[in-house]
Parts: C-alpha cells; structure tokens; sequence
C-alpha cells in the first residue's frame, strides 16, 4: 500500500502499449461496493475469496498490466499462480517511506488505521516481504526507473 502500484502501473501499460487494470478497482465496479466497506460489511477473509476470484479473471485479458492489493500475492496459492500467469514487478520501499506517502494519500485503507501508522505497516511488511521477495522482479520505488523496468521486462520474454 502505497508503493505507487496504480501510478507506475499506468505508466507501465502505456509505455507498452498494454491495457491496465487495477483488481481494486475492478473489485468495486463488480461488487458494487468500495473494498474499506466491503471490509468493515463482511470481513477480510470474505474479501480475500473474492479478490481471488478477481485475480483469476484476469488469466483472461491479453496485453494487460494488472495493479494488485497489497494483500493479494500473500493470500492462499495467489503468488504461485502470479509467477505462473505473468510476470510479477515488487515495487520495494521502506516501511518510513510508504507511511509518508500513506499520510498524503486520499484513499482509505481497511487495514491501515491512521494512529499508529508506521508500526503496522511495518509489521505488514514484515509478514508479506518473504512473499514480495519471490516477484520475478524488484524496482525500487522511490528511484523508479521506467526505461530500466521496460527493460527488465524484455530481458525475462
């Protein structure tokens, strides 16, 4: 969260010509429904089953970049069917850096409650980096470089 998934993703889409989906934002045009609602309504484990489900569907598009939750890659077999099913880009930055961006950031996130902010991104992060870790490749993200991800890319095709 916070990592600039959506931005660099669009960017990323464009620069190849591809089509982008954020399963965020899919998610709530199909349930009709915000994911911090859908949350707070049901619960994160109900969430997860549907966001796979969402995951999955996009096994169906061609020439798409796919901006996922967070929390996705560390649900259930979602990583092993990412690696799998496309190429996976982890957008590495330190849990300080993501809490300076969440604290600007517009969005609400169910999972992060504004007191106490770093701690449990920090331990977010500390229970998703093994998972993170395993994308076929990692950028960082605070010194992003378009043309070198691009790149990275073509060199795994």
């Amino acid at each position: 969260m916070g990592s600039g998934k959506t931005t660099i993703g669009k960017r990323l889409s464009s620069r190849l010509g591809f089509s982008f989906v954020d399963t965020d934002d899919l998610f709530t045009t199909l349930q009709g429904i915000c994911v911090k609602n859908y949350f707070a309504l049901y619960s994160e484990e109900k969430f997860r089953e549907e966001e796979q489900k969402i995951l999955y569907q996009t096994q169906n598009m061609d020439n798409v970049v796919v901006s996922l939750g967070g929390g996705t890659p560390c649900y259930q077999d979602n990583m092993r069917w990412i690696l799998a099913n496309g190429i996976s880009v982890y957008i590495k930055m330190s849990a300080k850096a993501l809490c300076n961006r969440l604290k600007n950031s517009k969005l609400e996130r169910p999972l992060l409650p504004p007191d106490n902010l770093l701690e449990r991104v920090e331990s977010l992060l500390s229970q998703r980096e093994n998972v993170y870790n395993m994308a076929h490749i990692t950028v960082l993200g605070l010194d992003f470089d378009l043309e070198k991800l691009c790149e990275m890319i073509k060199n795994l095709n």
